[in-house]
């Protein structure tokens, strides 16, 4: 993951210089998030630190990743993803698998840890480097690894995420902790789609007609082409695919570059339509007109399809993140720091891995099933998308294809084989988690209790209200202290609360996290106190907006959909002609 060395500086001269550069008559968010919070211009913004609930736990309390309360060594990373985890890879069947790919676009758009310019290796063909950095945290495999000493291997890659430490050693010591870099803005503002600066934007902009730029192959509109995708991408030939976005990581998968592309020709089909309905604007204002109606359509599908599904309608209208009203809300607060946190970015949003499949399913236009592809034969490479109806037949197979269950199973594509580049191994997915959350000073699982209101264990017993004695025997094998138990591994321990897919420690975090999200957004979609509030009209056509009808928007070929497309086609949720899908009136703005 990129981070370029000239916007450290706005770290250090964003508070400052922020607040004379606002402009808080405007209608339209800035691309890097400044100037959202007048007062705090910095809150939410990209390159700044993640935001904590809890004081940063560190081996040395300043810097060094998180180790036992007894100053040992916590128990290995990819240890922990064998013992505490399984492959039994059983399915959500009231789910699609665009559940689980749209969660990774929100999880994109709202955090991307930065790294520094200069290469860092730690682990190289399954060994750990002489002489690493002090920025290298590769994962130690045991000689008796039931998959990976097949390979030999000895380590599992990871480099620790730039944080203040890194950009000046005087922001460390005398009770200031290191803190991770987000280089992405806090909001839920498609910044895969926009970049996170004006910077990152213009190159993506056709500046004609309010439009994204794109390049049109075979009668279809695809991203243009990165200028180096031999470095953004793992290409096998010249005539191979890498997409330039707002994101360098929308190449990942092929189902995560759907969603990319969906909302890129999204804009462009709004962009078409403004400009039609109103002739006189200039390319300006058509530009960022259909950029506040696709951000305001997207944060209506997370808040009210989304979400509910993970964090329960009921418990989310109680805390008043859905509003069961037609007109505007003025439930925006000045106070609220949108700012994301590193215990929801780098912890418990994490939890939703475990519905990753390794197997992508190809569907025809009857639902019909036609193969499936193997993800990580596709890692950085979309160019399956471009071939043999590509796009259309992973659009439709997520659509249709169930998610894995949120449950302790993880696919093995993702626990051996994930990014493998060549050879037969990769890394474990689980793993690297456990690990990153070290990395980050991510105060324990018991401590998140405490904050929680939910109870301290203070001995081992104590567990058993979370699972069977098999677990806590388990982890008391493996752990020296209670409050060792990482965040990352006890997310599993908890039972699910009733109407939600997360049990109470995270679900906690979850609420907060997203809390903030819209009450620290002046420009959230339903707030009716800024100048670029929509009316109540407006609003009403804003609402219409689905995940089922941006796919059918943006994917020439699909015909149908269901209704509510993160739910399974049934009898309740039929599949039915995409024009009969509600649609946003443009001729309103």
């Amino acid at each position: 993951m990129l981070f370029l060395g000239h916007t450290l500086l706005v770290f250090g001269i964003l508070v400052r210089n922020a607040l004379a550069q606002c402009d808080g008559s405007s209608p339209y968010r800035t691309f890097d998030g400044t100037c959202n919070n007048l007062q705090n211009p910095s809150w939410g913004s990209a390159n700044i630190p993640y935001g904590r609930l809890l004081a940063a736990e560190y081996g040395d309390g300043v810097y060094a990743p998180r180790r036992s309360k007894t100053g040992a060594e916590l128990p290995s990373a990819r240890l922990l993803s064998l013992t505490m985890f399984n492959e039994q890879n059983i399915l959500d069947q009231r789910t699609t698998l665009v559940n689980m790919q749209f969660g990774q676009l929100v999880a994109h758009d709202m955090g991307f840890r930065a790294e520094s310019t200069d290469p860092v290796a730690c682990c190289q063909n399954g060994r750990v480097v002489q002489n690493p950095g002090r920025r290298c945290f590769p994962i130690p495999v045991q000689p008796n690894d039931p998959v990976l000493s097949a390979g030999q291997i000895q380590c599992l890659d990871l480099v620790r995420t730039l944080n203040t430490c890194d950009v000046n050693q005087a922001n460390c010591g005398n009770g200031r902790q290191a803190q991770q870099l987000n280089a992405a803005t806090s909001f839920l503002d498609l910044s895969v789609v926009y970049g996170n600066s004006a910077q990152q934007n213009a190159p993506l902009r056709a500046f004609v007609g309010g439009r994204m730029k794109v390049d049109n192959r075979n009668g279809t509109d695809w991203p243009p082409r990165h200028p180096q995708a031999n470095s953004a991408c793992t290409l096998r030939s010249a005539t191979d695919t890498c997409y330039l976005t707002g994101d360098e990581r929308s190449n990942i998968t092929p189902e995560l570059t759907i969603l990319q592309i969906a909302f890129l020709r999204e804009h462009n089909r709004l962009a078409q339509q403004l400009s039609k309905a109103r002739p006189l604007w200039n390319d300006e204002k058509v530009f960022q007109e259909a950029r506040r109606i696709n951000i305001a359509q997207y944060q209506h599908i997370v808040y009210y399809e989304w979400l509910p599904y993970f964090l329960g309608p009921d418990q989310m209208a109680q805390r008043g993140m859905l509003v069961r009203t037609r007109d505007c809300v003025n439930d925006y607060s000045s106070s609220v720091n949108p700012t994301v946190l590193n215990a929801h970015a780098n912890g418990a949003f994490r939890y939703f891995h475990s519905s990753i499949l390794g197997s992508l399913s190809l569907h025809q236009e009857s639902r019909a099933y036609a193969g499936a592809l193997n993800i990580n034969d596709h890692m950085f490479n979309p160019t399956v998308l471009e071939r043999n109806d590509g796009y259309r037949m992973l659009t439709r197979g997520m659509t249709t294809q169930p998610q894995g269950r949120n449950d302790l199973s993880h696919d093995p594509e993702i626990r051996h084989f994930l990014l493998r580049m060549s050879g037969r191994f990769g890394t474990d997915l689980k793993a690297l988690d456990i690990q990153r959350s070290r990395d980050h000073g991510i105060a324990g699982f018991n401590a998140f209790r405490q904050y929680c209101g939910l109870g301290r264990a203070t001995r081992w017993e104590d567990f058993l209200e979370l699972r069977g004695p098999r677990d806590f025997q388990i982890l008391s094998s493996l752990y020296r202290t209670v409050d060792d138990v990482d965040l990352t591994v006890a997310e599993f321990f908890e039972r699910h609360l009733p109407g939600t897919q997360a049990g109470p420690t995270y679900h906690c975090i979850l609420m907060e996290q997203f809390l903030r999200t819209r009450r620290g957004d002046r420009f959230f979609f339903e707030n009716g106190n800024t100048s670029g509030a929509f009316t109540p009209p407006q609003l009403n056509e804003i609402r219409k907006a689905s995940m089922a009808r941006i796919l059918c928007d943006n994917t020439p070929g699909v015909a149908q959909m269901q209704p509510r497309a993160f739910q399974q086609i049934s009898d309740t949720n039929p599949l039915v002609p995409c024009t009969t899908l509600p649609a946003l009136e443009p001729r309103l703005w």
